[in-house]
């Protein structure tokens, strides 16, 4: 190995010393160099010790946390790993490179990785399973093990045929540091235009940099652990996947997951005007404003199949 492949690897996503397939080869462990990236982001929010908080700071933070969200939920994952509706070439550009705003790598990475989700859910080879590695691991023991890595670009033809697209998920280092960059310096534009906001660069950046992405990818990852083993499901759907409305909440409409394992490829996952989908509604402005089209519809026969169970059961 390369004095330099760790700094190549940390640049460049689809670089592995070992090859790809050696490293998907590789034992699914927890590797320390792969903890040190989550513990460097959790420390962060220590920086708070130092430059305290503003209410500006803290709105800051919560926005984030939603706006970002909503690329995870309305973009990583109803657009990118299920087709849920189109867009045009341009826009799903800017979509790639908004989701990159979430640090949780590269939409065709991520794609990947859900997509064999759901080929094989709760399965044995599936990365992250409560049923079948434990809690913590399908929380976040799963991201620390090398094997995990590599985007398997055989799951996303559809997605790695555009060159623009490759070159984001290679270069996904691009995403914290431009939050970095515009958290740092809307703190340090608002403490120079209006001192009595009482914020700063580095406050903004430990608040919307720092504490708002570890709330995001916490609240994602509720989905891979809790939602398998916390709620009702509705569907037989052969794994064990359930509905939660306070996951719901938390991730935007993301809590009806027996829901969307059931029909994947909807871009509504509350199927009721009571299960909550904010996800689903800001789709269907996008959709209003022209920016997307086509929203795949719940099948009629997903009510209908409901009540057979109901009447059976």
């Amino acid at each position: 190995m390369s004095i330099f492949s760790p700094l190549i690897r940390a640049i460049d996503s689809d670089h592995f010393h070992l090859g790809l397939q050696q490293t998907r080869a590789l034992p699914e462990k927890m590797e320390w160099g792969k903890v040190l990236p989550f513990a460097v982001l959790h420390l962060g929010c220590l920086g708070v010790i130092w430059v305290g908080w503003s209410p500006v700071a803290v709105m800051t933070c919560a926005l984030l946390y939603l706006v970002r969200m909503f690329f995870i939920t309305g973009i990583y994952h109803r657009y990118f790993c299920h087709k849920a509706y189109k867009t045009s070439r341009p826009v799903q550009f800017l979509f790639a490179l908004l989701g990159l705003l979430c640090v949780q790598r590269g939409a065709l990475w991520w794609a990947a990785v859900h997509r064999h989700h759901h080929a094989h859910s709760d399965e044995e080879v599936d990365v992250h399973s409560p049923r079948q590695k434990g809690f913590l691991w399908a929380h976040i023991g799963w991201m620390t093990s090398s094997r995990n890595f590599p985007t398997d670009y055989r799951l996303i033809p559809d997605l790695a045929k555009f060159p623009e697209l490759v070159f984001l998920n290679r270069f996904d280092l691009i995403g914290p540091l431009l939050l970095a960059f515009l958290t740092y310096g809307l703190g340090a534009l608002l403490a120079a235009c209006d001192p009595g906001l009482r914020t700063s660069g580095l406050q903004m950046l430990v608040w919307g940099g720092f504490i708002s992405t570890v709330l995001l990818f916490h609240g994602t990852c509720c989905i891979n652990s809790m939602a398998h083993v916390w709620g009702k499901p509705r569907y037989d759907t052969g794994d064990d996947s359930r509905n939660s409305f306070l996951l719901a909440i938390i991730t935007l409409g993301e809590g009806w997951h027996n829901n969307h394992h059931r029909y994947q490829s909807a871009a509504r996952q509350g199927l009721y005007w009571w299960e909550i989908d904010p996800t689903y509604y800001t789709l269907r402005l996008l959709a209003a404003l022209g920016v997307i089209s086509d929203l795949k519809r719940v099948p009629e026969s997903a009510y209908a199949e409901e009540n057979h169970l109901t009447h059976a059961g």
